[in-house]
């Protein structure tokens, strides 16, 4: 099979030859119709973050056919369209046990990203137990995106507590708050949108956002107090995580806001004790999703209740040519490589 392979940090991928997976009794072969792709990936080949063994088949927004199964697999069969859940837990620590899965400490891997080859390949191995099977109503390049962008977004607006009437600040509309915009506004909050392009900030509104501020020309906590009387937000949830927007989300928040940590960068932030305490503000972090947060997104596009975040098709033979563009900046929600599609 072809595969992008990674085989030196801070180098583009390889496009070569790959030996074919061979499955087990518990395993599903799947052909890969697409892979999207975002700052994961990018994070990936700086070595920064996760720092797999070379070389590593990168891809961790899969979406295909299963093509065949293992002897003991009874939950797919050849045929079904799936996308996959890509954190391999233990299934029996106390996270595990009570649905904070995407924490466990004994995780074996994570797909495309850790131990287990990914996306970024014409066929994948896993075990039938980590993919969700999809609808057939869901074009290939949404379906990719489900799995992580899809998934990101849905618990992080479930970890936010949104209740009806609160107004919600995402910070960052790329893939994963394109998706957030969308749940956030499901959830019956009130949303203003935050990016640093008119471009951006006009497709926030057109995925569902009431308002959305211009970060590069506009104040943002200053804008939010405006924009709530001065009182501030509830809640805001930073797709971004600089120094920066993480600073400008607090000062946005009003007096017991929450303030939802999605994004990651180097930067740190040191925090003012002082507002933290006498406003009794909230920090929460948020990483993936569980399980069941991926069926539920599934559940919700396949009802027609969310926009395509996908602006972006490359062929696979030009996977490193997309992910420059999005290095660049210049991708507007979401880019997908397609693989096995024509």
């Amino acid at each position: 099979m072809k595969a992008a392979v990674l085989t030196a940090f801070g180098k583009p991928l390889v496009i070569e030859d790959a030996p074919d997976p061979s499955i087990g009794p518990d395993d599903a072969l799947v052909q890969v119709m697409t892979c999207g792709i975002d700052g994961t990936d990018l994070k990936l080949l700086d070595g920064f973050g996760y720092t797999p063994e070379l070389p590593f088949i990168m891809g961790h927004e899969p979406a295909g056919v299963v093509r065949q199964v293992g002897s003991a697999v009874t939950s797919v069969q050849p045929g079904d369209r799936v996308i996959t859940y890509n954190f391999f837990t233990c299934g029996a620590c106390p996270l595990c046990l009570t649905g904070r899965e995407q924490l466990c400490p004994q995780m074996a891997g994570v797909l495309g990203v850790r131990d287990v080859p990914g996306g970024y390949a014409e066929f994948l191995k896993i075990p039938a137990r980590q993919v969700v099977r999809l609808p057939e109503g869901i074009p290939w390049p949404d379906a990719a995106v489900l799995c992580d962008a899809g998934i990101t977004a849905f618990h992080a607006v479930d970890r936010a507590r949104l209740t009806l009437g609160e107004t919600v600040v995402i910070v960052g509309v790329g893939g994963v708050g394109s998706f957030a915009v969308q749940f956030a506004r499901l959830s019956g909050g009130r949303v203003i949108a935050v990016d640093q392009t008119e471009e951006k900030t006009a497709r926030a509104v057109d995925l569902g956002a009431d308002v959305a501020i211009n970060a590069s020309a506009q104040d943002v906590a200053a804008s939010v107090g405006q924009l709530t009387g001065g009182w501030g937000a509830d809640c805001v949830i930073d797709i971004v995580g600089k120094e920066a927007t993480l600073a400008a989300g607090m000062d946005a928040l009003c007096p017991g806001g929450r303030l939802v940590v999605v994004g990651y960068t180097p930067d740190t932030y040191p925090l003012n004790g002082k507002s933290l305490a006498q406003s009794e503000l909230e920090i929460i972090g948020t990483r993936c999703g569980r399980k069941q947060d991926l069926i539920d997104v599934v559940r919700l596009v396949a009802e027609g209740k969310t926009k395509s975040i996908v602006t972006d098709l490359y062929p696979f033979d030009q996977a490193n040519e997309a992910l420059a563009r999005l290095r660049d900046g210049k991708v507007l929600g979401r880019l997908v490589l397609q693989i096995g599609m024509p």
